[in-house]
């Protein structure tokens, strides 16, 4: 009775797993496709962004002393910032003039934004990492099975094809995963430094157009005392 119900299961889990091994493959080689695109993409990234020159965050601080909107703007322009950092501390110069909880909200809206986008560049690779080894293992441990079959049988030809696609299966699974995974990890050092220091240079202007609103209540309250 046992042997009458497990026969039918057996069938049935094997023509799945043999169903499986066409998209398995199919999407590993996407994956490695996916992995070397995003190879070039570090490398075009290290070669237009990352060549500049490291910008220096307490020289800059120094230089957002005492200025007005448009000087301040200036200043940004002018230095070694990312383009993108460049639009956000824009951003913040423009809405300088919001009282100092609307500014300190629209600061955390900035940067929140910032690192939502280098979150969704970093999760391709991330992914990539976590499936590429596991689809991998699939597409060695689905053809395994024909293998053995084959190998009872006597045909060492089907055995060896097996084998070979088994092979060919984790060694680009791992190619795929390892390289998304150091590319994730060079990425996530450059956006950390990245957004560490755009929130340095965030508060710093928060901190001057605090200081210019101060100035100007006193020079009005002296004005009205004169």
């Amino acid at each position: 009775m046992t042997e009458t119900v497990l026969v039918p299961l057996k069938e049935t889990m094997h023509a799945i797993s043999s169903g499986l091994l066409m998209p398995t493959i199919t999407v590993l080689l996407l994956l490695l496709a996916l992995a070397a695109f995003e190879l070039g993409a570090l490398l075009v990234e290290a070669l237009t962004e990352r060549r500049k020159k490291k910008v220096n965050v307490p020289g800059l601080i120094d230089t957002f002393q005492d200025k007005d909107p448009g000087e301040l703007m200036d200043q940004i322009e002018r230095s070694c910032l990312f383009r993108r950092q460049k639009t956000a501390l824009g951003e913040l110069v423009k809405h300088g003039d919001l009282p100092a909880a609307s500014l300190k909200a629209l600061a955390r809206r900035l940067l929140a934004g910032e690192e939502l986008h280098y979150a969704r560049i970093t999760n391709r690779t991330d992914l990539t990492t976590r499936l590429g080894p596991m689809l991998g293992l699939m597409a060695t441990l689905i053809p395994l099975g024909p293998g053995l079959i084959a190998l009872g049988q006597g045909d060492t030809k089907t055995l060896a094809d097996s084998l070979l696609t088994a092979f060919d299966a984790t060694v680009t699974g791992l190619a795929a995963g390892g390289i998304a995974f150091a590319i994730s990890r060079l990425r996530k050092r450059w956006y950390e430094d990245y957004l560490c220091s755009l929130e340095v240079l965030m508060e710093s202007l928060m901190e001057v157009f605090a200081r210019g609103k101060r100035i100007e209540e006193q020079e009005a309250l002296e004005a009205r005392r004169g």
